[in-house]
């Protein structure tokens, strides 16, 4: 089979190959208590290559949004929560905005 993640393969009977799965697991360690940023050095002080880090990064294997959208919802649902809003942002939310496009110029909204 083919990883879920990087495309590469992952073994007879498995969904994820070890690279991946290796970054999945410091992924859920960590979820919650470190940004994008934290999160690469992490992953690049893993030693992998950055292709791979890139192709984990931003797969969506289940549909829900990428391992970047995911820590990109946490970091607002955070934010947001110290400004005093209580809102739950998810993965789905980002991966929508992100699709939808973004602001080319602060005075013009995207087209739609």
């Amino acid at each position: 089979m083919r990883c879920a993640y990087c495309q590469e393969r992952a073994g007879w009977f498995k969904r994820i190959c070890a690279d991946c799965q290796r970054l999945y697991n410091l992924y859920t360690q960590r979820r919650g208590q470190i940004d994008l940023l934290q999160f690469l050095d992490i992953c690049i002080e893993t030693g992998l290559p950055r292709e791979k880090i890139e192709a984990f990064m931003n797969a969506d294997p289940y549909g829900s949004g990428s391992i970047k959208d995911q820590i990109t919802a946490d970091m607002s649902t955070e934010l947001l929560g110290a400004m005093g809003i209580r809102v739950q942002q998810t993965a789905q939310d980002v991966k929508r905005l992100r699709e939808r496009g973004a602001w080319h110029r602060m005075d013009e909204k995207p087209e739609e």
